[in-house]
Order: C-alpha cells, then structure tokens, then sequence
C-alpha cells in the first residue's frame, strides 16, 4: 500500500537535544549544591516528563515537588534552544520534502511547552498538520499511544504511514523509520 503520512519524532530526529538536558540537569543540581551524574542521566532519558522529574527529585534526595523540578529544567532547556537551537542538519528541509508529498506530523515524548517553543523557532508549527504530546497520552514512548493518537487526527490507517524516530541506547544511537502496522501490539482504532 502506498504511504500517505510520515509522523516525525523531535528529539534525535529534528533537534540534537540529549546535550541540552543533559546539561540543563547538570545545572540544575549544581544550584542546589548536588551532582547529576551520567549514571542518572541515563535513568532519566526516554521517560515522560512527571517521571524524569521523580527520578531527578528521587536521585537528588529533594522535598520539593516534581512540578517545580519539571519547571526549572525545562527552563533551562528552553533558555539553551534560545541560545542555540540544536537542529539536526537537513531536519526542516526533510520535513518540508516530506510534506510536499505526504501528510506530515509530530508526536514526541518532550514537555508540551518545548514542543511548542522549537516549533515556534523552527517554524514547523505551519507545516505539521498534526502535533501529538506523549505527555498527553495514557502511556508514553516507548508505548505507542502518541502515534496511535497522530495516526487518528491525520485520518490515516497505520499501513500507509511511517514513522521516523530516534532510538538511544547506552552503546548505540540511530534513527529509524518504522512501518508503523509492523510495530508490535499496535493496535489502530
């Protein structure tokens, strides 16, 4: 079957931004007269936003609320994009390639308002048809709930989309395009 929709993922894909969390946490914990390590870094990547702030809360021994650790660091994220927006090269003119041919949408696992600000800054908020929040979804990514979501509101069926994302692991990072009727319990409408 032909394709007709290709759903991006942000970060990995359009932004280069593990640097920018990284160091934002880094920050963080440095304020607060801690250390974040490499080791808590990892616990904390490809997880929802309420959970990475529990692990900064729990890995830090804080008593304040996860709210107030999302905000900071998110922040601080937001204030480094400003600095520098990490772009991945050849990103926005892919997705503007993309949707010269084909629906085109986001559905990423960042916090609502990071989406917002690089899609502002990019301005691919213009060219998505469809911007999906993991953090709006029963389950996060990995699950695939936000591409279930995206595949929804474009009115396509999983057999004709593709799903480009980045996948890292401790020893390895990749892209990959996945025919999103192939992913594991994908279960459409």
């Amino acid at each position: 079957m032909p394709i007709e929709a290709v759903i991006f993922d942000m970060d990995g894909v359009l932004v280069d931004s593990e640097v920018y969390w990284l160091l934002s946490r880094q920050e963080y914990a440095r304020d607060l007269g801690k250390v974040w390590s490499d080791a808590d870094q990892r616990l904390a990547m490809g997880r929802n936003t309420i959970e990475w702030a529990e692990v900064m809360r729990e890995r830090l021994g804080l008593d304040t609320s996860v709210e107030m650790v999302m905000e900071d660091v998110i922040a601080r994220v937001i204030a480094h994009y400003d600095q520098r927006l990490p772009l991945r090269p050849g990103a926005v003119e892919a997705v503007h390639k993309a949707a010269s041919a084909y629906k085109v949408a986001l559905a990423s696992g960042s916090p609502r308002q990071i989406i917002n600000h690089v899609m502002k800054l990019t301005g691919l908020d213009g060219v998505f048809e469809a911007i999906v929040y993991a953090d709006d979804m029963p389950n996060g990514k990995p699950a695939p709930d936000v591409y279930i979501e995206t595949l929804r509101r474009l009115n396509v069926p999983p057999e004709r989309a593709v799903g480009i994302d980045f996948r890292y692991r401790r020893k390895w990072r990749r892209w990959r395009t996945v025919r999103l009727s192939r992913w594991k319990n994908f279960r459409w409408r």
